[in-house]
C-alpha cells in the first residue's frame, strides 16, 4: 500500500530572489537532519486547509538541516503563490512530504543545464553537486530582464567544475535567438537537463534532436498539465486492487485516484494533474492510457510501466494494480 508521510517543518528565513521571487528555508521542527534527496528532488509543501503545492528543491543534498524552494508570485495564482508571497512568515510550521525524485543526474562525460525562470530551482542543486563532484557542466539561465533572475547572489560567485551564463531577453538573448553550442554539436557525450515554461522546454528539446541528440538524453521537469487531466469522452473500465482482489468501477467522468480515496484506499495525491508523481504506482496487468507529464516515453513503453492515479486512464477493460 502507498503511504503518504508528513514532516513537520518551520520557516526559517524568507529572502527575496530577484524580482519576484521568494527563497523558502525550511527547517526540521523536532531539530536535527532533514531526509536524504538527490539533485532533482522535489517535495510537497502543505500551505493551508488541503492546499498542496510541489517545489523542487535549491539546496545542495550535502546540506541536511535546511531545504531551500523557491517560490515565483504568479499573475494567475491558484493559491499557492498568493500564500507564499502575502501570508507566510518566518516561524511558521508547515508539513512537508519527503523528498521525490523524477528527475535525476545521470552518470555523462559533460552537463548541459537549461533554467527558464523558476525553473532554476532543480538545477541549481545539481550544479551544487556538479561542482562538488568535480564533473564540468554549463548552466544556462534565461530570465526576461537580469534583475528577475533567482540566486544571483549564489551564482555571480561561479562554480570551480561549471560555467554560467545569465541570458536575458531585453538583452536579446532569447531561447529563441540563443542556445548553447552544445546543443548544436553534442560530441562531449554530454546529458541536457531542462527546467522552465513548457514553451521554452519544447523548443529546447527539439533543437537538441534535430541536431542529433538522442531523446534518451534529454530530460526535463514541470509542474503544468501537458495536457487535459481527463476527457469528457474518455470510457468507463476497471480497476483492481491485487493485494485485496477488490474491483472498482471507474466512471468517464471520475479519476482513479478519487474513487480509490473515496473508498478509504491510502493514496498520496498533491498535484491532481499528472506532473508531480506521488500516485503514481505499479501496474500488474492492463494496457494504460498514460497523460501524466513525469514519465518519459520509454517509462510509458516499459514492459513494467507505473500509473499516475490522478489522471491516467485504461485502455483495456481492467487494469491491475499493486496496491
Amino acid at each position: 500500500m502507498v503511504r503518504d508521510t508528513r514532516l513537520p517543518v518551520v520557516v526559517d528565513g524568507i529572502t527575496r530572489q530577484g524580482s519576484r521571487n521568494l527563497g523558502v528555508a525550511l527547517v526540521c521542527a523536532s531539530g536535527g537532519e532533514l531526509p536524504e534527496f538527490k539533485a532533482g528532488a522535489h517535495i510537497d509543501v502543505l500551505l493551508k486547509d488541503g492546499l498542496i503545492r510541489q517545489y523542487s528543491i535549491a539546496s545542495s543534498p550535502s546540506e541536511r538541516n535546511f531545504y531551500l524552494i523557491c517560490v515565483r508570485r504568479a499573475e494567475t495564482s491558484r493559491g499557492g503563490s498568493d500564500h507564499v508571497h502575502s501570508i507566510l512568515r518566518v516561524g511558521d510550521r508547515l508539513q512537508i512530504s519527503p523528498p521525490r525524485n523524477l528527475f535525476e543526474l545521470r552518470p555523462a562525460g559533460k552537463y548541459v543545464l537549461l533554467a527558464g525562470g523558476i525553473g532554476i530551482t532543480p538545477l541549481l542543486s545539481m550544479a551544487e553537486v556538479l561542482d562538488e563532484q568535480n564533473k564540468p557542466f554549463e548552466l544556462h539561465y534565461y530570465v526576461k530582464l537580469r534583475e528577475d533572475a533567482a540566486f544571483s547572489a549564489r551564482l555571480c560567485k561561479g562554480f570551480r567544475s561549471g560555467q554560467i551564463q545569465i541570458h536575458s531577453s531585453e538583452e536579446g538573448l532569447s531561447p529563441q535567438s540563443f542556445l548553447p553550442q552544445l546543443l548544436y554539436n553534442p560530441d562531449e557525450d554530454p546529458e541536457l537537463y531542462l527546467c522552465g515554461p513548457g514553451g521554452f522546454m519544447a523548443l529546447a528539446r527539439n533543437t537538441a534532436i534535430e541536431h542529433g541528440w538522442v531523446p534518451e538524453r534529454i530530460h526535463q521537469e514541470t509542474f503544468a498539465p501537458l495536457a487535459q487531466a481527463i476527457p469528457e469522452s474518455t470510457d468507463s473500465f476497471e480497476v483492481r486492487l491485487a493485494s485485496s482482489d477488490v474491483t472498482f468501477k471507474i466512471q468517464s467522468h471520475e479519476s482513479i485516484a478519487d474513487v480509490l480515496t473515496g473508498a478509504g484506499v491510502s493514496i498520496p495525491v498533491s498535484c491532481g494533474v499528472g506532473v508531480c508523481g506521488s500516485c503514481l504506482t505499479t501496474v500488474i496487468s492492463g494496457v494504460v492510457d498514460h497523460r501524466d507529464s513525469v514519465q518519459s516515453d520509454s517509462e510509458k513503453c516499459a514492459s513494467r510501466q507505473s500509473i499516475a492515479l490522478c489522471c491516467s486512464r485504461s485502455l483495456s477493460p481492467v487494469l491491475v494494480l499493486d496496491l
